[in-house]
């Protein structure tokens, strides 16, 4: 999972991949470690075509501001540069999964 560099790249990536999973966390977040391995796990195995960025808050409070993520961790996963998944703090990788193959499916195969 890449870092993001800047605030711009995340609005270059949303152009431009048609599938994209933003993990906002923070250095603090306990669940968020054990979280990130698994997420990554998850779609490395099972959706090889979603692109994967990371975005610390603490890096970039304006831009977790401008999505209104304001507890980590959150995911947002988008299709065609809109937000269609949002999970916050209590999910499970099975939960997520489940929702992300029902709309990957439907661009991908």
């Amino acid at each position: 999972m890449e870092a993001l560099r800047d605030i711009h790249s995340l609005q270059h990536l949303l152009v431009s991949e048609p599938a994209l999973l933003v993990y906002f966390s923070t250095p603090e977040c306990t669940v968020c470690r054990v979280l990130k391995p698994k997420v990554e796990e998850m779609v490395r195995t099972n959706f090889p075509r979603l692109r994967m960025v990371f975005a610390d808050m603490t890096d970039f409070p304006s831009l977790a501001a401008d999505y209104r993520v304001f507890t980590a961790p959150t995911i947002l996963v988008f299709f065609d540069g809109r937000e269609s998944i949002r999970k916050s703090r209590a999910f499970g990788i099975d939960e997520l999964k489940s929702e992300v193959n029902r709309l990957y499916s439907l661009i991908f195969l």
